[in-house]
């Protein structure tokens, strides 16, 4: 991306202050993280965690974890990998979870590891940037985020083509005070739990 300029703040200090924000944060909502691992626990048979692997940084993938939302195996029932609103195989918990965006919490874990940053495109599967055009492959430039400028802009209202967007303007735009913007109005979103239903794979990629 001929607009992207690698400088000091994406390569180090956006890096220290996702560093210091997630081990603030794990400490601060450690108590937060027991209480709903009971609950999810108690709720329905299976992990606690739901674990996948997702597309990072220059293509590399990694483990990502979020509270578990779904029936144990969910992918390999129904729909598979598409889920819709009312999606049988969400369990109680999981819809309070998804609806306050509660079940994202356990990604501080993949901020403090380096696998993710607060800031960023939303991480995805393989087989889903496998069917993106090249130049929209650009978003693995930086580090995924839990939130970005696509999810305050429309979150999953938005096709795949008008995320990718969001994600390069991101960052070709990248800095402190975007993030900082991204920061706030995402807690404003959420509050307002505005758009909060999560399609994890859609078949608008299939339009691109």
């Amino acid at each position: 991306m001929k607009n992207y300029k690698d400088s000091t703040y994406s390569r180090f200090i956006k890096r220290y202050i996702d560093l210091f924000i997630s081990l603030i944060s794990i400490v601060l909502l450690s108590p937060l993280f027991v209480i709903i691992s009971i609950i999810v626990k108690m709720d329905s048979k299976g992990p606690i965690f739901f674990v996948q692997n997702r597309v990072g940084r220059n293509n590399t993938q990694f483990k990502i974890y979020k509270f578990r939302t779904m029936v144990d195996k969910a992918e390999c029932m129904g729909t598979g990998l598409k889920t819709s609103k009312n999606d049988m195989r969400i369990t109680r918990i999981g819809k309070i979870l998804r609806k306050t965006s509660l079940d994202e919490i356990p990604q501080l874990i993949n901020i403090f590891n380096g696998d993710m940053s607060i800031i960023g495109p939303r991480p995805t599967l393989k087989q889903v940037i496998d069917q993106l055009p090249e130049e929209y492959r650009n978003r693995h430039l930086v580090r995924p985020g839990i939130t970005g400028l696509a999810q305050i802009n429309g979150r999953q209202s938005l096709n795949w083509s008008e995320k990718v967007k969001y994600d390069l303007r991101y960052i070709e735009n990248l800095s402190l005070l975007l993030d900082i913007k991204i920061f706030f109005k995402t807690i404003f979103i959420v509050l307002k739990q505005d758009s909060v239903h999560k399609q994890e794979i859609s078949n608008e990629f299939k339009k691109l």
